[in-house]
């Protein structure tokens, strides 16, 4: 009985350490699978608040909207530190590692792009690459001359000024828009045009051929013929009448001036036009020696308009031929007292009255 008994408390010994023992592993287990829970769930909110702050976070922070250019050689460490110190780019790392991963930094695309503040890298990468540019306000004024022009134009456009120049002094291509290389300075409509940045230099000048039939719509052109001249003619009237004065409200007078002479076979004997047939603009005093001068563009020497505008004329000068004032002054001469202002006169007597003050006037300045 003693030996039963004995065997009875070793299995009931053994069954209890049985119990403990799978008890403590079913506990084992439940605490494992809490710890790779809790180690799963933090390791996914890790990578999300690394994928949010890559992707999703701002990253650009200037105070205000910035351009940003990409140029022709499409340099990606150019663009990198544009976005830096211009856009405010706070971690320029994520930007890259994410336009790894779109497989952008190989594809760029010119342009001029506006980057908002806090912007994130996601809405910037797309931006890029979508080529969705904001147009520049391009603008020009009167140019005295078609390279003058070209720097103003480059200075503001991602195009080179000498392919601008290529192009104006091409004739085939001149003929092919309905100019010569002496008249394709009537072409530029001095304004402010929205226009892509990148721009091509055949599409810059499509632009302005469209801008230049814009301008010359069936008003003016109907005006332009009422007094016997052409689109052209009229830009190359009006560069003299602008070489002529500084003073604005003379433009119609002059205009009317030179048609006056025109209507009666009379050259011009502008003085402006022998500027530009000697080359020098600068002159303060024209001499016989300059009159001489050979040259289609020398008025003293030939009748008529000259050969094409001898600058680029503005909307204001432009506008001053086609609605001249009507008057009968065949003669004008610079004021004696150098405000820029001039004497009209009808008599070539009254003419060379006002033309001896104004040479008395040069000798006491000492302007020979």
């Amino acid at each position: 009985l003693l030996f039963f008994q004995k065997k009875i408390l070793f299995l009931r010994l053994i069954l209890k350490i049985n119990h403990l023992f799978f008890m403590n592993k079913r506990i084992f287990f439940q605490h494992w699978a809490w710890l790779c829970s809790v180690a799963l769930f933090l390791i996914l909110f890790s990578c999300g608040l690394w994928c949010y702050r890559i992707v999703w976070a701002p990253n650009f922070f200037a105070e205000k909207p910035v351009y940003i250019y990409i140029h022709e050689d499409k340099d990606w460490k150019k663009l990198c530190t544009q976005l830096v110190d211009s856009a405010a780019c706070m971690h320029i790392h994520s930007f890259q590692l994410l336009a790894d991963w779109m497989n952008y930094s190989g594809h760029l695309r010119t342009g001029r792009y506006r980057i908002d503040p806090k912007m994130n890298n996601l809405e910037v990468i797309r931006l890029l690459r979508s080529g969705h540019q904001e147009a520049v306000r391009l603008t020009f004024q009167s140019s005295r001359t078609i390279e003058e022009l070209a720097g103003r134009i480059s200075s503001q456009l991602m195009l080179d000024s000498e392919d601008l120049l290529q192009m104006t002094n091409d004739s085939v291509w001149c003929h092919s828009v309905g100019f010569t290389r002496q008249t394709i300075a009537a072409l530029f409509i001095p304004n402010t045009y929205e226009i892509y940045w990148n721009i091509s230099p055949k599409g810059f000048m499509a632009r302005m051929q469209k801008e230049y039939n814009a301008f010359w719509n069936e008003e003016r052109k109907q005006k332009a013929r009422q007094i016997g001249l052409t689109p052209i003619e009229v830009s190359t009237l009006a560069s003299i009448v602008e070489e002529e004065s500084a003073m604005t409200d003379e433009y119609p007078i002059i205009a009317g001036l030179y048609l006056n002479r025109l209507k009666a076979g009379i050259p011009l004997q502008a003085d402006p036009t022998v500027k530009f047939a000697v080359g020098d603009p600068s002159l303060r005093r024209i001499l016989n020696k300059h009159v001489e001068t050979e040259s289609p563009y020398n008025t003293y020497k030939h009748t008529g308009l000259p050969p094409g505008p001898i600058r680029i004329p503005s909307i204001q000068s432009l506008n001053a031929v086609l609605n001249y004032q009507k008057h009968n002054y065949l003669y004008m001469c610079a004021k004696e007292d150098f405000s820029g202002r001039h004497n009209f006169a009808v008599s070539l007597a009254e003419h060379n009255r006002n033309a001896n003050r104004y040479r008395a006037a040069l000798n006491r300045n000492k302007i020979y």
